[in-house]
This record gives C-alpha cells, sequence and structure tokens, in this order.
C-alpha cells in the first residue's frame, strides 16, 4: 500500500527556529527543520492538550510550552517527562516549495 502525500505547508513557513504547525487531513502536525533535514510529529502533546510546535525547539528535541515535556524531533521519543509517551512520527518529503506529509 503507498502513501498518502499531504500538503502541510511552503518551506518559506518553516526555519530551523521556528516549526511549521499544520493541520493536514484533520490531524495536528508539527514540522521541523533540524540540521537540514525535515521531520513530522504529532503536534499535540500527549500530557495535556498544547501544540509542540508552538514551544521552543532545542537542538534537536522541541520543548512542551506548558509543562516543559521534552521530545526528540527525528524519533517523536519523549526525552523528559511529563510527556507520557512517544509521539507518533510522520514521514516528509519536499517537493519544489512545498512540504509533504505522509500519514498512512
Amino acid at each position: 500500500m503507498s502513501a498518502t502525500w499531504h500538503p502541510a505547508g511552503s518551506l518559506a513557513e518553516l526555519t530551523e527556529d521556528q516549526p511549521l504547525t499544520a493541520s493536514v487531513a484533520g490531524k495536528e502536525i508539527g514540522v521541523y527543520k533540524v540540521a537540514g533535514a525535515y521531520y513530522a510529529l504529532e503536534d499535540v502533546c500527549p500530557h495535556a492538550h498544547a501544540l509542540l510546535s508552538q514551544g521552543f525547539v532545542e537542538g534537536d528535541e522541541i520543548e512542551c510550552p506548558l509543562h516543559g515535556a521534552k521530545f526528540h524531533i527525528p524519533t517523536g521519543r519523549c526525552t523528559k517527562e511529563p510527556g507520557g509517551r512517544d509521539l507518533r512520527s510522520y514521514p516528509v518529503r519536499v517537493e519544489g516549495d512545498t512540504v509533504l506529509v505522509a500519514l498512512d
């Protein structure tokens, strides 16, 4: 079964310091650029309803703006509680100026 790719936004909206917040096929997704590579993670913190992409990028981690939980951007792994669990990650590709995310 091949993946279905959905547009999440444009490259112009995304920097290493500022993730892209996107609603993709009804899911909240955060898209990140780390060391020139692109990553997509579920965007709602599992501990409390907060958009992680509105948090603080520190190297290759994102910190929840509400309670300080941290997640490893390339893998989604919870690195500091109270995250509760790892985040789901999604494949990312770039076509021209558009960032695409596969949800299945």
